[in-house]
């Protein structure tokens, strides 16, 4: 008899407590399956398959050292599961608990009536904060610390191996992708995870909490760990406990040696917290991939999408250049920061009035980084369709402004305005009629946020959007209360998720002089986790 060690989002050795249960069962066969009809969804594309191959090639030699062969296969989970229980007699299946897209939610439903069905022990441990079956949310936080803060699993000499051959990876081709001309995209693989995040917390990132708004800083100044997190080639407890270690050996040292270190890495751990906090939501909740969280917003957009607008904003050419900016860096590269993601999601929703669900699979298939659970609770987020959190409609001319004031992040990704001045680099067309071959803005911003805004707040405005967004956020929201910490006198942590929303939805108006609407509880970023305003 043979115990199964199924990797899937959990590509590494350490810190991987099915790997490590399943040698202390016995026999173990290390495993990894490539599902064509996963890889035809969608949501999936070639730069996510290529990143994947390279944290195999890793968790392949990392295996080796300790004595383990990855077996590979091909088809259907299971089908190979039949298989291989026929020729070896399968007593368990170990793999950790995975929150991803609806396609691996319903494989999994069947994996489970199979292993009932053969009398075969499945067993989910948790490889991060996300609970399963959770009756509510009191007390989330508190577990996640604990969580945290569990010793990395250890790994016992191995008893026993399983001499099962692999199937030839299958190519591109086979699995239907296309290639997407992902130039400059992040490698995959364990060390690489390890020398990013090394190089964070002790070199690239203290000036994160001020550099990581801005495209022309983040590249460089956020963990970029994302990716890695969401391939699992580097846990979420793993980088915690590193950027722990940094704090309490920066409280050692004199303030004027420390400089900004000390805040820069308690953001980062805070943002480690949103992972976790915003994956929870698909997990229980998975309907928000497909459905608007809150329902009074059903039918809103969904009549009214314009495929002119979309394909301007898939191609990079909605005439602002900011929007277009970092929508080509993002086809180029497979990231951008969280700021600028929130803004693409947002212009996507209000200014051009598009139903989120298909912006949301294309960004999905952009981002290398790409994280189901975090993906489609911000994206309703930017979209406003959560009914618990506050409108935000980034004005696409102002967020250049401020965060490109010198147009250099638009020069390098829009060579059409490279010989534009910065007077006239956010607005070209608008203000110089002889820009070429850039086009015109594809609507008026000022007239087309100011419609969306209105269109939103009537319906927040009902008596019935807020008696169902009072259970939304019973059934999501954070609940560490702000009274609480003022108490303790400390501050406000937007860490913390949703923790201060008013629930009778405050109205929120535009800021004075900048034409963008906003409040005080705006939701944004999330630096170690993967998708739209969550992934530095």
């Amino acid at each position: 008899m043979i115990n199964i060690a199924w990797f899937k989002r959990d590509l590494r050795v350490s810190d991987n407590v099915a790997l490590s249960s399943a040698i202390n069962c016995g026999d173990v066969l290390p495993l990894y399956i490539f599902e064509p009809e996963l890889w035809h969804q969608p949501d999936m594309s070639l730069r996510h398959y290529e990143f994947l191959k390279e944290c195999l090639i890793s968790l392949r030699a990392d295996l080796k050292i300790l004595g383990l062969t990855l077996v590979t296969k091909t088809g259907d989970t299971l089908d190979i599961l039949q298989s291989i229980h026929e020729r070896y007699t399968v007593k368990s299946i170990w793999s950790h608990q995975e929150t991803w897209n609806g396609w691996t939610y319903q494989r999994d439903i069947r994996v489970k009536k199979w292993t009932l069905t053969n009398n075969i022990q499945w067993n989910e441990p948790a490889q991060n904060g996300v609970v399963r079956n959770i009756r509510t949310r009191n007390g989330w936080s508190a577990n996640w610390n604990k969580e945290m803060r569990k010793p990395f699993s250890i790994l016992n000499p191995i008893t026993g191996v399983v001499g099962e051959g692999s199937d030839n990876t299958p190519s591109p081709e086979q699995l239907r992708l296309s290639d997407d001309c992902c130039r400059n995209r992040q490698s995959g693989g364990r060390l690489e995870a390890q020398t990013l995040l090394k190089t964070f917390l002790y070199q690239r990132g203290e000036e994160y909490s001020k550099e990581m708004s801005s495209p022309v800083t983040a590249f460089d100044s956020c963990s970029r760990l994302s990716p890695h997190l969401a391939f699992g080639t580097i846990s979420v407890r793993e980088a915690f406990s590193a950027t722990e270690k940094r704090i309490h050996e920066l409280k050692s040292i004199s303030p004027e040696e420390r400089g900004n270190w000390m805040r820069a890495s308690r953001s980062f751990a805070g943002r480690l917290r949103w992972h976790c906090h915003f994956i929870q939501k698909l997990e229980d909740q998975p309907s928000i991939e497909f459905d608007n969280m809150h329902p009074l917003y059903d039918g809103l957009r969904e009549n009214d999408f314009n495929e002119e607008y979309f394909e301007a904003w898939r191609e990079g050419r909605t005439g602002y250049p900011m929007i277009d900016a970092c929508m080509r860096a993002l086809k180029e590269t497979g990231w951008i920061n969280f700021r600028m993601r929130a803004m693409l999601m947002s212009f996507s929703s209000y200014h051009l009035w598009l139903h989120w669900r298909r912006p949301a699979l294309y960004l999905a298939k952009l981002f290398t980084d790409y994280e189901p659970g975090i993906h489609y609770s911000q994206v309703q987020m930017q979209s406003g369709t959560t009914g618990i959190n506050s409108i935000r409609i980034y004005n696409p001319i102002k967020q250049g402004l401020d965060h490109d004031p010198k147009g250099d992040f638009i020069r390098k990704w829009i060579p059409e305005l490279r010989a534009i001045s910065n007077e006239l680099i956010h607005k070209p067309i608008i203000e110089n009629s002889r820009s070429h071959d850039y086009p015109c803005p594809i609507v008026d911003e000022k007239s087309a946020r100011k419609t969306a805004a209105g269109k939103m707040y009537n319906l927040r405005r009902t008596d019935s959007h807020k008696a169902q967004a009072k259970r939304i956020f019973i059934k999501h929201g954070s609940r560490k209360s702000p009274s609480i910490r003022r108490q303790k006198g400390t501050k406000t942590d937007h860490a913390q998720g949703e923790l201060a929303l008013d629930m009778s939805i405050r109205k929120t108006i535009p800021a004075k002089g900048n034409g963008e609407y906003t409040s005080k509880h705006d939701i944004l970023g999330n630096d170690a986790v993967g998708n739209i305003t969550t992934n530095e």
